[in-house]
């Protein structure tokens, strides 16, 4: 009778995490095939995508030189693909300034900032050192993007409107946590693990939100505070999509405002300068 050990679970947790991770890779195809059949972006912003790029690069690099990184190198090379074929739409059918600050997050996030860690990583450390050094930097941009959510959960539970948070991509990305958590604790890379435990509660939190405010109707907001909903920007390799999508496809097509006075209800499309 064969035994299971932590290496057999490892790659087995390893695999579920690329297969989920490639699926959430490929949730704004929708977003994409909209803007190619409409030849425009139509307002849509590039920046979800490279950071998304920035992200998969960064964790390449780690999977390149730590041991045994097969299934890190297997999902970010193909995440590199994925958010580069995106970034390349984006550009073809972009305005003109569209393409111009497009060009500028390239140049500092996947030019610049990848060149300097790939740069100074090579010239100042070596061998397991580097490891660590690239290992904590995944780490730290890794939090910090997971910690992104928190604006999208605010803006349900101001809306009381679940439209902006899709359950199910909310579901996948928990899970997706769940897999590369185990996969980092089981092969003792806390650099992989650490992050995700975070990725999982705010995961767990927007599920929450999900049943909590799912049956609620559109709630009637003032218009002073309208300007707020074109704020939310997430920066997440993968949860930054998910308020992308949220911001425009989930957007209702429109809001109940309410006059200061209240007197006055009149129907605001989101396109309108108050956003």
């Amino acid at each position: 009778m064969a035994i299971l050990t932590a290496s057999h679970m490892a790659s087995a947790f390893g695999i579920l995490g690329n297969i989920v991770s490639f699926f959430v890779y490929l949730a704004p195809l929708p977003t994409f095939y909209r803007i190619y059949k409409k030849k425009s972006t139509e307002g849509f912003q590039s920046i979800p995508y490279a950071v998304a790029l920035f992200s998969a690069m960064l964790l390449l690099y780690y999977g390149f030189l730590k041991t045994n990184g097969l299934m890190i190198i297997t999902i970010n090379t193909v995440g590199c693909a994925i958010e580069a074929t995106y970034l390349l739409v984006f550009m073809i059918y972009a305005t003109r300034e569209a393409k111009i600050y497009t060009t500028k997050l390239l140049i500092m996030f996947n030019v610049g900032a990848f060149g300097l860690i790939t740069l100074c990583t090579f010239l100042f450390s070596k061998g397991h050192q580097r490891v660590t050094i690239v290992g904590w930097i995944c780490a730290v941009f890794s939090v910090s993007v997971f910690a992104a959510p928190l604006s999208i959960m605010r803006l349900v539970i101001k809306t009381k409107s679940v439209e902006y948070m899709p359950f199910a991509l909310s579901f996948f990305l928990t899970l997706c946590a769940i897999m590369w958590f185990f996969y980092g604790f089981l092969i003792k890379d806390y650099y992989i693990a650490t992050p995700n435990i975070l990725g999982f509660a705010f995961g767990i939190a927007q599920m929450a939100l999900y049943i909590v405010y799912k049956d609620t109707k559109k709630q009637v907001l003032p218009v002073v505070k309208l300007q707020d909903l074109g704020t939310v920007i997430d920066l997440s390799a993968i949860e930054m999509e998910q308020n992308f999508k949220a911001d425009t496809d989930q957007m209702p097509k429109e809001i109940i405002a309410v006059d200061e006075d209240g007197d006055n209800n009149k129907s605001i499309k989101p396109s309108e300068s108050n956003v």
